[in-house]
């Protein structure tokens, strides 16, 4: 995993940052696996080893949402919800939450003034490109199914470097301000104890 060089981890906010993923050609071969990864309906579940580890979990992560998910069932139905989009899409579910905080600020209906949707704020394009008409991006599990996705396709895009993929993801590549405070949301307040080999690989170096 490529370390964040250069990435002062020095700002945070509380006020969403909504930006606007940029439309980009992709090869047909990309667009066709991006569009396999969107299709799965599995049910989501929390996958953790043991009922224990998945219940701790949610635990920790209801209590850092409480405030702004007073529902105990809409809080819990998001947080297994992102939990399994993100391990689906090989991300850590602590990342999908911070930038979820950062780009919405946990508001199911934001819209950008780009016109970015939703939690983790999905450009409309997105559903043309690799989804079907259908395909709501109001919708929770939608919602995080894309936002998943198409970070995943950025990190690969940039070989794990997550300054450039947050920012690729944002809208605002080359500039450190979204990139720094998805991290420090990241690292500090959605900070959770890495268990295993996988879930540490999934985190920058700090």
């Amino acid at each position: 995993m490529r370390k964040l060089t250069g990435l002062a981890l020095v700002l945070c906010s509380t006020a969403a940052f909504a930006g606007a993923q940029v439309y980009e050609p992709l090869s047909a071969s990309v667009r066709a696996a991006l569009s396999k990864a969107i299709a799965d309906h599995a049910v989501p579940y929390l996958a953790f080893a043991s009922e224990a580890e998945a219940r701790a979990w949610l635990r920790a992560m209801s209590k850092k949402l409480e405030r702004r998910m007073p529902d105990r069932v809409v809080r819990e139905e998001f947080l297994v919800t992102v939990h399994y989009e993100a391990k689906r899409a090989g991300l850590d579910p602590q990342l999908v939450l911070a930038v979820i905080q950062i780009e919405s600020n946990f508001r199911k209906y934001a819209v950008s003034r780009a016109g970015a949707r939703g939690y983790m704020q999905v450009m409309p394009f997105w559903v043309n490109l690799i989804g079907t008409r259908d395909h709501n991006l109001f919708h929770l599990r939608t919602n995080l199914r894309y936002g998943s996705v198409i970070l995943r396709h950025y990190l690969d895009m940039e070989q794990g470097n997550y300054f450039r993929a947050l920012g690729r993801y944002n809208g605002t590549l080359g500039r450190p301000e979204y990139p720094t405070m998805v991290v420090r949301a990241w690292l500090n307040q959605w900070r959770y104890p890495v268990r295993t080999a996988e879930s540490a690989r999934t985190r920058p170096a700090s």
